[in-house]
Parts: structure tokens; sequence; C-alpha cells
């Protein structure tokens, strides 16, 4: 593409060693411990290895090494606090290793004493009361370093909730209290603290899949998706924004991190984006935004899908299968964008900007396929998503070999270290919040905080995804997305699931579809009403009916009326409107780490840069709405491209209406059209307002295109 503004600098060389976590929190790269944290990390992911492909130990034994092995690293990486002058750096360090140390001792202590504990009924001793104590003070500790205070300072509530000010309250959130040796056991011990069910996740799937990500990384695969990228999207309109639209949501599939998604492929797209004429602070938003949807892609979804499958029963294939379709109109949305701004600044192509797909494939691109090939094909034969993933990090290694960099002995190690590098924030939050899980299975906080969802939203699905989204924002602000995903979905999965199931209910009911078995319930709480069910009714009339149903029924009549494949669908919706939700925090102010990395890149304004990034990733809020109001999740594949196809009509008047401006730019009057045509494509209104809204919608393209860019606004 040309354009007539100047041209930036040249796009730089890529960085293949950029680390993910390189900023003022971190010690200099080049400091006397960099090698030590070279050679952990190293052995640190040869043992995460073992652990999930030869070896049978003890979940609580590979949570605690788990921990102790990435908290050894948070250790020397991040320092408790920025020292000033030599002398007091040395003390700031000489604290970083006696806290590593007292770390693996605590460790030791619980992976040892544990039968001895148990022998004598869980009665602490004096040394049992430190050592639990000190683990979650170190804990708390490494979360702050990581990522600032509002984890750990949430953390405090939840316990000191449990063992102090709870009993205080009243009403739903009254809680009468445990012991301090209780709390301390089920911190520790149980299957919903530290070392429990969030630890072992972050053990096995995560660790795993982050690590497969940067052995793609170091073999040059990243440097061919990006590639391949230009040679699909570089000779369209606004061909290099294009690029960093499919470029970082094929690298997103592997990275398992949006902020390592930015810095890696940013440094190539965004001075290519700028290069071709379009604005810094917008080069950077598409990046950030394009960065965020690599979480959503499918096979991966940064792990996303492995967690989902966990903890909903639902299997990890039938979560990927209905997941692309979402994914690729998320992606879709970017790129509209990408192509409006595009189209309003007058830039066109330029035949050669982009490489010929042929040379790209000829020059040893092709292998990069095999290991994912590899790790789909593994998965279908029923293997574990972590046996898969170690696989294919050796079918990498493998591939590597038909390229002009194949990886040796020294890129397999660099690989080790920077997947462990990569995994140390993650690793440390991920075990941290399991206190907080321990905390809500404890108390039974979250039954109660969906019941306060449901009552604050008053039977209304749209307010209760709202405040999901402003509780995922404000997890967002020190959790990744996927401790903010598992705390979410612990909290709020079952009131959205409840609101999403009702309403298939009432639509049930209101077609009349009520079977004997839900009749039943009728005759014993409204036996006068039994005559009108079956037959034809208003969805007030129906809901009217359900209301009577007592809440301990409500239950069973949903199971009895509704098909098993109906509820799976409103579960995996629920989950994945939480878990799309969950990703804002990457985009939205006041804190957006893809954004700010995308900014630093771009040399724009963090917080204005921020914005624009929330602008431009307008999917992410309007899909959800999909998931609840339509069947897009449907294992159907004719119901869900219909809506797919919906979705993209849709989508693109949203975004006609927000930049004013389609092929051409458009007047205010038809900037409200386009609004009420894209709430007509998205809502369930019907096939024939439907095809309505989208023949109008395509009519004013056409018109659009018919007139050419500039100030005048097609009226």
């Amino acid at each position: 593409m040309t354009a007539s503004p100047a041209a930036s600098s040249d796009v730089p060389a890529r960085d293949a060693d950029l680390d993910t976590d390189r900023s003022e929190k971190t010690r200099p790269p080049d400091h006397w411990s960099a090698g030590i944290v070279y050679w952990a990390g190293v052995a640190i992911s040869l043992a995460h290895l073992w652990f999930n492909t030869f070896a049978t130990l003890a979940e609580l034994t590979i949570a605690a090494v788990h921990f102790a092995g990435f908290g050894l690293l948070c250790a020397l990486i991040y320092p408790a606090f920025r020292p000033g002058g030599t002398a007091r750096h040395r003390g700031v360090l000489a604290l970083d290793i006696l806290l590593a140390v007292l770390l693996v001792a605590g460790v030791t202590y619980v992976l040892v004493g544990e039968r001895a504990l148990a022998a004598r009924g869980f009665q602490y001793t004096g040394l049992d009361y430190v050592v639990s104590l000190g683990l979650i003070l170190i804990a708390l500790d490494f979360t702050r370093r990581t990522t600032g205070w509002i984890i750990p300072a949430i953390i405090v509530v939840a316990l000191t909730y449990v063992v102090w000010w709870g009993q205080y309250l009243s009403g739903p959130l009254h809680f009468p209290g445990l012991t301090l040796e209780l709390l301390l056991q089920r911190s520790v011990y149980n299957e919903d603290g530290m070392f429990g069910t969030i630890a072992r996740i972050s053990s096995t799937y995560v660790v795993m899949f982050i690590l497969f990500g940067a052995f793609l990384i170091k073999s040059g695969a990243g440097d061919f998706i990006i590639n391949l990228a230009r040679a699909l999207a570089g000779r369209m309109v606004g061909g290099p924004g294009l690029v960093a639209v499919i470029g970082s949501g094929l690298t997103g599939t592997i990275s398992g991190s949006a902020v390592a998604n930015t810095v890696s492929t940013g440094v190539i797209t965004i001075p290519l984006m700028r290069k071709s004429g379009f604005p810094a602070r917008f080069a950077a938003g598409v990046e950030a935004a394009s960065s965020t949807g690599g979480q959503l892609m499918p096979p991966i979804m940064g792990a996303g899908a492995f967690v989902m499958a966990n903890m909903t029963e639902i299997p990890y294939f039938h979560i990927v299968g209905v997941a692309l379709l979402p994914a690729l109109l998320y992606f879709l949305g970017v790129g509209f964008y990408v192509r409006i701004e595009a189209r309003k600044r007058g830039l066109t192509v330029d035949p050669g900007s982009a490489p010929p797909l042929k040379t790209v494939l000829r020059e040893g691109g092709l292998p990069f396929l095999l290991p994912l090939a590899v790790l789909i094909g593994l998965l279908v034969y029923g293997f574990t998503p972590t046996y898969a993933a170690a696989f294919a990090m050796a079918t990498v290694v493998v591939s590597s070999w038909l390229t002009p960099r194949p990886m040796g002995p020294r890129a397999i190690l660099d690989a080790l270290a920077l997947g462990a590098r990569n995994m140390v924030m993650t690793a440390v939050l991920l075990v941290a919040v399991g206190l907080i899980v321990g905390v809500i299975a404890t108390t039974g906080i979250g039954n109660t905080f969906s019941l306060m969802i449901n009552d604050w939203a008053g039977g209304s699905l749209l307010i209760a995804i709202v405040l999901v989204a402003l509780a995922s924002l404000i997890l967002g602000m020190g959790l990744p997305v996927t401790a903010a995903y598992i705390v979410l979905a612990t909290l709020s999965a079952p009131a959205l699931f409840e609101l999403i199931a009702r309403a298939e209910l009432i639509q049930a009911f209101a077609a009349g579809a009520v079977p004997e078995s839900a009749r039943a319930v009728f005759m014993l709480v409204a036996p006068e009403r039994l005559a009108e069910l079956g037959e034809p009714m208003s969805r007030s009339a129906a809901a009217e009916l359900l209301a009577l149903v007592p809440p301990a029924m409500s239950e069973q009549v949903l199971r009895q009326t509704l098909d098993p494949a109906v509820l799976t669908t409103a579960l995996l919706s629920a989950h994945m409107i939480i878990f799309w939700l969950s990703q804002d925090s990457n985009v939205t102010p006041p804190v957006c780490l893809t954004a700010f990395a995308a900014a630093a890149i771009a040399r724009t304004r963090p917080m204005a840069t921020g914005f624009t990034a929330w602008k431009i990733a307008k999917a992410l809020y309007l899909v959800p709405l999909l998931f609840a109001y339509t069947p897009f999740l449907s294992p159907e594949p004719i119901v869900a491209f219909e809506i797919f196809a919906l979705g993209v009509l849709g989508l693109y008047a949203a975004i006609g209406a927000i930049e004013g401006h389609l092929e051409a730019p458009v007047s205010w009057p038809l900037r409200a059209v386009l609004a009420g045509l894209a709430v007509a494509l998205f809502a369930p209104i019907g096939p024939a307002a439907h095809l309505a809204a989208a023949a109008a919608l395509i009519a004013l393209v056409v018109l659009t295109r018919r007139r050419p860019t500039g100030r005048a606004a097609v009226t």
C-alpha cells in the first residue's frame, strides 16, 4: 500500500529472543543471576515435561513442586522492590534468595510431613502454623511483585472474611467463621487450596502449552506466520493492518499470552502499518486487539479450551469445534476497522508489498504446520492434552530440521528457558488464586454471588452480562485472563447458565413442548393451569406459568423439558461469555497491558492507545450477546453458519455506525440507520426480519461503494 503521508522508519528486524515480562519490575537481563534463571528455567521445564508424560506422582507433590520452581524463578527475576545504590541492591538480592530458600524448605516440609500430619488427625503443631502461614505470605508477596497490590489485597480480604469479619455481616454474606488452623489446612492441603485444582491446571495444561508456544517461536514458526499473513493479505486494501490481524491471530493460538503475542509480532506489524500510512495509535490498537483475539482462536485458545473442558466436563473437541466461528467473527470485526480506516485515509494497494504465497511456502514454512497437525491428531485419538503437547514439542524440533533454521541443542535449551520464564507470572498467580477459590468453596459464596447477580439483574440476561463484564474488568486489572476466567466462572457461571436455560425453557413452554413428566409437577403446584400446557402461548404467559414452580422443583422441570444438547449449549454459552469477557482487561483502560505493550512499540500514549484498542475490539462485547440470545454454539453447523453470517453483517453495520464510514463516508442519519440494522441483525427477531435487515445493509454498502471516498458523506 502507498499513502501520501511520509513513511515512518523501516520495519525492524524481528527480535526472536524478546521476553514477555521484561519491564522495570524485573532485574536487568545482564545481571549475573540471569545465568541461574536460564538453567533453572531449563530444569523446571524438563521437570514439568517429565511430570506430564512419564511420572505418576501425587497431585499435591506436582502442584507444590510447580510452585517452588516458579517461585524460585520469580524471586530471581522480580526483585522485592527497586533498590537504590549497589549496597541496597545486594541487600534486596539477599532477601530474594532467602525467600526462595524458605519457599523450597516450606514446600519440602509440606510434602514430607503430610503423612505425619494426617496420622495425628490434622492437628497443627507450632511449626505447621509457621510453614503454612509462610507459604501463603510468600505467595502473596510474589503475586505483588508480578502484578501489583490489587490481587494480594483481594486474597487478604477473602482470607480474613473466613476467620474474622464474615461473622459480623448479616444476610446472605454472613459466615460464622473458621478457626485459623482449619483455614490453613484448607488453604495448603485441601483440593480447593493453593495446591489444589487450580494449581493442577497451571502445572498441566497451561505450562505445557506455554512451553509448546516457546518451542514454536524459537523454531522460527512466528516468522513464517507473519510472512504467510503478508502473502495472504498484503495485496488487499488495508493490507498491512490485515497482516497484523491474521498474523497475531495465528501467533496467539500458540503463544498462550496476549502480551507475548503483541511484543513478538508487533515489532514487525506496527512499523509496517505506520509505513503504509496508518496512524501510530491506530496501528498499536490493531495489534493489541488482534493479539487479544489470539486467545479466542482454537485449537488451544491460550489453554482456555482445556480449562473450560475441565470445569464444564464438556469434551475438548466439542468446545473448539463450536468456538471457531465466533473467533473468526472477532477477527473479521478487527479487519473491518482496518478496511474502513484505510478507506477513510485513501490508502491504496501496493502490489509489491507482499511476498508471493508460493515463495513463502517454498522457503520452508510448511513443516511448521506438522506440529499442529500432530497435536490435533493425538487429541482426536484420545491422548491427554499434556501428552499431546509434549509430543508436539518433539515434532517442532524434528520439523525444524526441514527448514533453513534447524533447532539444535542450544535452540532447544533456549525454548525450555523461554517457556519457563514466560510461565512465571501465570504460575505464581494461579497458585495464589487457589486461595480465593478455596474461600469460595468453603463459604459457598459462589452460589451467593450467583443469587446476587440474579437479584441485581432482575431476571435480565443482558444486565447479568453487564455485571459479569464489570467484574471481569476489575479482576483483569491484576489477574491474567486464565485466572480471571476461573474465578469468574466459579462465581457467576451458575447464574448465567440458569438465565440462559430459563430463556430456553420459556421458549419451549411457549411452543407447547411440555413433556408429561413436567406436567406432573404442575399437577402438584397448579392443577388449575394444566389445561394451558401443551398449547402455544406467548412468552409472557409461559414465564408466568413457570413462576408458579417452586425453586426446589425448577431444576426438575428444566431437566425434564429441555434436551440434554440444549442444556450443554446453555452451559457452554455461559462459560464462553465469561471467557470472552475475561479478555477485556487486555484492551480496556485503566489497566490494559496488551495495549500498553503495543504503545511502547508504537511510541504512543499508553492510555490513548488503550481506548483505541478498546474501540477496535468491540466484537469482544458484541459476540457474547450472540452466545446469550442465539444457539451460536450449537453443534448443528447450519444453525451456527446462519448466525455467523448475520453476525458478520451486524458487525460491519455496527462498526460503520461507530466510524461514520462504510466504503465511503455516511451521514449522521444513515449512521443511526446502520446502528438500527446492527441491532436487528444481532437480535433474535426471525428469519424474515433478518433477511430484510441484511438486504438493507447490502444496499447501503453498494450505494457507498459507488461514491468516491472523501469528505462528502452519503445521505
